[in-house]
């Protein structure tokens, strides 16, 4: 199961994260300045967001397994059609639509941990979900890079072609459907409006949901400008910096195999403020370096590596807090709040980064967006438990 769900959810990952050391050469190819080519990464996100808000309450309707398999079915269809773009426009354009459909396998596989596990369970197997979807983001700049030195950009949108349909073929007949009909809840637009009220309204779901997206944004700032940043600022070459990824991504997964072992000796909500604290104080760190002048590859590496040991932290149990908050019947909606939350705010405050003098992102600009989400995830977690403890009855 560990592995046909990360197999799953690691396709969202592997897409934004296996072409970023082709960012300059594809904005070469395609004759785009960089900031057009970084909206590619926008877009994904975008329509990850819009597509878990509507493939969630249709998983709850429908069951799990039929809206999966379609939006598989569709992830590849567009991963063929991004290798035959002829411009920056139809490219974002398909982004979204992948996007759309890669939201398939993150909404539904946390809606199918939902259906099976409950409380520290839930949290003890996404620790292991993380653990093989990690290592997309960890192999996927490393084999971009090392696909470069053998053939153009393209090449990244063929595997993920290769990937997205060996997981059509892993879902047909390794996911048996996890929601029975007894339990489904009709998509009726006036009750999808009445859960997702209720949803807003419970602080035990907004709190860690509003977290894990400004933590998200946090990270994917780095991951949306790093590779321009690394290459233009740093003069690091495009399997350096692939390199320096991979690295930062075992931080991530390091992180997540930590919350396993601490699950049953610290409770979920230290866990997650632990996560918290070491993502704000390495941002800050970062921003240290680049006032004083002193930010290199190797200083970088050392503050990304522990920023993202602290995600590892963070994503787990502010994803277990939201979710086990609710009934399995709603899981599906609550996914999609989540997983859109998430993707939103990851893609709409990441770049911010490029909103400068150039149109393109600077360490500096990383620092200010990457303290500003962590500083408000950090206010946003701490506010959501006092009004938690001050007004238990509004979490209804």
């Amino acid at each position: 199961m560990v592995m046909v769900l990360g197999v799953l959810t690691a396709s969202g990952p592997l897409a934004t994260d296996l072409y970023l050391p082709a960012f300059p050469m594809i904005a070469e190819d395609l004759g785009a300045p960089e900031a057009q080519i970084q909206l590619t990464l926008t877009a994904i996100m975008v329509g990850l967001a819009l597509g878990q808000l509507a493939l969630g309450p249709m998983s709850d309707a429908w069951g799990r397994r039929r809206p999966l398999l379609v939006g598989v079915a569709v992830f590849t269809a567009t991963s063929v059609l991004c290798m035959f773009v002829d411009s920056a426009a139809a490219f974002v354009a398909l982004r979204f639509v992948q996007g759309v459909a890669g939201a398939a396998g993150a909404v539904i596989s946390r809606a199918v941990v939902r259906d099976l596990f409950e409380s520290d369970d839930a949290a003890r197997f996404f620790s292991r979900l993380m653990l093989v979807t990690g290592l997309a983001p960890m192999v996927g700049p490393v084999l971009g890079g090392q696909l470069l030195l053998v053939g153009p950009w393209q090449m990244s949108f063929a595997l993920l072609a290769f990937v997205s349909a060996v997981s059509f073929v892993v879902v047909y007949f390794g996911l048996p459907e996890s929601l029975p009909a007894g339990e489904r809840t009709p998509m009726r637009p006036g009750a999808l409006l009445r859960t997702v009220g209720r949803l807003v309204r419970d602080v035990r779901f907004v709190g860690p949901t509003v977290t894990l997206g400004l933590s998200f944004a946090m990270m994917f700032t780095y991951i949306s400008s790093f590779s321009f940043v690394s290459q233009n600022e740093l003069g690091a070459t495009a399997q350096g910096f692939s390199v320096v990824f991979a690295v930062n991504t075992i931080g991530l997964i390091a992180g997540t195999q930590v919350n396993a072992f601490l699950i049953g000796r610290v409770e979920t909500s230290r866990r997650l403020l632990l996560g918290l604290a070491l993502g704000l104080l390495s941002v800050l760190a970062m921003a240290v370096l680049e006032a004083v002048g002193a930010a290199g590859l190797v200083s970088l590496t050392v503050v990304f590596f522990t920023m993202m040991f602290g995600m590892g932290l963070v994503f787990p149990n502010a994803t277990t807090l939201a979710i086990s908050s609710q009934p399995a019947s709603v899981a599906g909606t609550a996914s999609a709040l989540v997983g859109a939350l998430q993707f939103a705010l990851g893609g709409g405050l990441s770049a911010l980064a490029g909103l400068t003098a150039t149109g393109e992102a600077s360490l500096a600009s990383m620092a200010v967006v990457m303290v500003s989400t962590g500083f408000a995830a950090l206010a946003v977690f701490a506010a959501a438990g006092w009004l938690g403890r001050r007004r238990p009855a509004a979490v209804v």
